[in-house]
């Protein structure tokens, strides 16, 4: 858990500034599930340069409560969480402060948006709250003051975490869990859960991640694991101490997300996946009468692929579809057989000889029309599909034919700009499992919306 605030001071001498405001969020790493938010009575005058900025001012704070008084509802609200604010250093020795002046040793861990920004989203023009979060597409409302502030560092800090694809973050947090003894039994681990779709991680008790899994439904996966009788499902419950999950609405970020962090975090668990899901892959040659034939066959590195399939059979099935949407032969597709009518002409026992009724000009323009619309190459285009909740969608970048990574966002504007929408963008390796990946879920989404630029 993870506590959120932001502090608006008297200014002054250091060490001698008194807290005007206060706003904590606690965040559960998805969504805030409490809220603390005052102004505070700091018993000494406001510089006015601070009044200029905040608009806070002496005459406000005359009724508001002294420190003292919101003093026991800071401790619960923080309590056993880590503390987040942008520039934590001075946030947490504002508070450090004012409770020693009570008497009282205040304590707790700390995170800093601002270190955490520059090494995930590194060389921006400004790490200033305010500029950083207009860069990156961030509504901020209420500048300057704790409430604005501290909401514009909690989705700040919710899009870190969806950067951290080496989940450093959250394995610090499950260390700090581990200091304090806290080990949940199997049925806590899953009430947890939420039955959307989404990646989870399953981690030791050491904090070392030992599984990272995708599914439509992360509950009922989940709880797969726990009843499972396979011998690495009983791996994984004798070694689980608890998981976290990301909900990514989308089912093709889900997928994209597991692909490339099972690479860079290598769980122990997951070998099987490391071998690639894509074994069959359709390729294009020209034959000796000048017709290109469509040939499927298995994958080939080296060579030049049209697309791919996860098998033999959805391979066939794939190009029966093609070739009565495109009007191929299918003995140019090595679909036809023996005694079958030949799926386009109707010409029973096909010998090719239909495909003399067009000329191979004509011909290879159809089998061209289905390359250019099923494979990526040398294009650039944002695939838009749904969010993590109604007022969200999701945006899958790819330039040049090159998968770039994804992002979320809730304003138009992001995605008619690509500059705000590559700073906001998840980054993530382009490789062949990705690209095969995006293409299989592009033949078989009904609601994805690709913009082309």
């Amino acid at each position: 858990m993870y506590a959120i605030l932001d502090i608006e001071t008297t200014g002054g001498q250091f060490n001698e500034e008194g807290i005007t405001e206060i706003a904590i969020y606690k965040f559960d790493g998805h969504e805030v599930v409490d809220q603390f938010i005052s102004l505070v009575n700091p018993e000494i005058p406001i510089q006015p340069f601070v009044v200029k900025l905040t608009g806070i001012n002496n005459a406000m704070l005359r009724s508001a409560p002294k420190f003292y008084e919101v003093a026991k509802r800071i401790i619960e609200i923080t309590q056993d969480c880590v503390i987040v604010a942008h520039n934590a250093s001075f946030d947490y020795r504002i508070l450090r402060t004012e409770f020693r002046r009570l008497g009282y040793d205040f304590e707790a861990k700390t995170l800093c948006t601002v270190e955490l920004a520059k090494k995930l989203i590194p060389e921006q023009p400004s790490y200033s709250l305010g500029k950083l979060v207009r860069s990156l597409g961030i509504p901020m409302a209420d500048r300057h003051r704790a409430s604005g502030d501290a909401m514009a560092t909690t989705k700040l800090f919710k899009m870190l975490l969806e950067k951290d694809v080496e989940k450093t973050i959250v394995k610090d947090f499950i260390k700090l869990e581990v200091e304090k003894g806290i080990s949940p039994k199997f049925l806590d681990i899953l009430n947890q859960m939420p039955a959307k779709t989404g990646v989870y991680y399953i981690y030791k008790e050491d904090g070392t991640l030992i599984y990272i899994g995708k599914s439509q439904n992360i509950k009922k996966r989940v709880n797969q694991h726990f009843t499972g009788v396979t011998t690495k499902s009983k791996r994984i419950q004798a070694e689980v101490f608890t998981i976290t999950y990301d909900e990514t609405g989308s089912e093709l970020i889900a997928l994209l997300k597991e692909s490339q962090e099972v690479k860079v975090n290598r769980p122990r668990y997951n070998r099987s996946q490391k071998k690639t899901v894509f074994p069959v892959a359709l390729y294009s040659e020209i034959d000796s009468n000048g017709y290109i034939n469509l040939i499927l066959e298995k994958a080939d590195g080296r060579k030049k692929e049209i697309t791919s399939y996860v098998s033999l059979q959805e391979g066939k099935n794939a190009l029966f579809k093609i070739t009565a949407k495109y009007h191929l032969c299918q003995k140019l597709t090595g679909l036809y057989q023996t005694k079958k009518e030949c799926f386009q002409y109707k010409i029973k026992e096909c010998d090719g000889a239909c495909i003399g009724e067009v000329t191979s000009e004509i011909y290879n323009l159809r089998v061209q029309q289905f390359i250019s619309e099923n494979s990526f190459e040398n294009k650039s285009m944002v695939l838009i599909d749904r969010g993590r909740n109604i007022n969200e969608r999701s945006a899958i970048l790819i330039e040049n034919g090159i998968y770039k990574g994804y992002a979320y966002y809730d304003l138009n504007y992001q995605i008619t700009n690509i500059d705000i929408l590559k700073n906001i963008l998840v980054p993530m390796q382009h490789n062949r499992d990705v690209k095969n990946i995006i293409q299989s879920y592009i033949r078989k989404s009904k609601s994805l919306k690709i913009l082309h630029f």
